[in-house]
């Protein structure tokens, strides 16, 4: 067996059988790349079949000499046991190397958040006198208004905004789909930006029921949402290290602080452990009640 036909069955495999996303199956590829690299460095030809727990616990001492921080360790080697149940589960070999393989022990962070004043200060800097500052504030709302992953934002469709009933489909992680309310605000600049600046675009094929648009007419890209962002930050003098997520933290701290139920951020954000979402109780626990979405600060 060699590396490169195994990591291609492997890719399949998340592709097929666990209907991961692009950006997800490129991490454990990566992943995976990184164990070869180590064996590279070490002048090991030891294909994947022979490879052993004496490897990994090496492997994970060399990846920690070149300072890897402890959080991204244990995102590789969760990678690397995947790979390796991928190749038990196929029979490929017949013992799993990474059965007794621990990893770094790391503590939940705590995520990065916007404060509510934050956020409408960011939102008030943008330049509303061109046509991509109208969709740069679409962006923001919708972002905050429904706590979307910037994939999901990036990928949202026109036929999947339900402006009456006050929801959007969104198509998460592994091609999951979910119903996501929206409030108010974020449905008006939508649809402000529909009318205003998205009907004069010169729309290329194959992107006609895209929402966000760049001004060549097609898909606006995850790091164009990035630097738009990161460009707002500066403007006004930010000093938090903020991105697209930070949005999507912010909308479930407010709802929680505003009393939401946990269950029900759970469902909104597309988690598929309730554990996922506990992160966001840090801040009060008393605050958890019944309701969602009339909670949100602009619904």
């Amino acid at each position: 067996m060699d590396w490169q036909s195994s990591i291609k069955g492997f890719r399949s495999f998340l592709q097929l059988e666990k209907g991961l996303s692009e950006n997800s199956i490129q991490a454990y590829v990566r992943d995976i790349n990184k164990l070869k690299q180590y064996l590279e460095h070490k002048s090991l030809k030891t294909p994947p079949n022979e490879i052993d727990l004496r490897h990994l616990q090496n492997f994970l001492v060399w990846v920690n000499k070149l300072g890897i921080e402890a959080r991204t360790q244990a995102r590789v080697i969760s990678g690397i046991k995947a790979y390796f149940k991928y190749l038990l589960l196929e029979d490929l070999i017949s013992n799993d190397p990474t059965e007794l393989l621990e990893g770094p022990k790391i503590g939940r962070k705590l995520p990065e958040t916007l404060s509510i004043e934050e956020i409408n200060e960011l939102i008030d800097a943008i330049d509303l006198s061109t046509p991509e500052g109208e969709r740069n504030k679409c962006i923001l709302e919708t972002i905050y208004g429904s706590g979307l992953r910037v994939s999901e934002l990036t990928g949202l469709k026109i036929s999947n905004i339900f402006m009456e009933e006050g929801f959007i489909k969104i198509m998460g992680k592994g091609d999951k789909e979910r119903l996501v309310p929206i409030g108010s605000i974020a449905l008006k600049q939508i649809t402000l930006y529909q009318d205003q600046v998205r009907c004069h675009l010169d729309i290329k094929l194959g992107n006609e029921d895209v929402l966000f648009l760049n001004k060549n007419g097609v898909k606006l890209s995850r790091v164009m949402i990035f630097k738009i962002i990161k460009s707002l930050a500066e403007k006004i003098g930010l000093k938090k290290n903020i991105s697209p997520h930070t949005f999507r933290h912010s909308f479930a701290t407010h709802l929680i602080e505003g009393g939401a139920d946990l269950r029900a951020v759970q469902e909104m954000l597309g988690h598929e452990s309730i554990t996922t979402t506990e992160i966001y109780t840090h801040l009060d626990r008393d605050f958890l009640r019944t309701e969602i979405i009339q909670y949100h600060p602009r619904s």
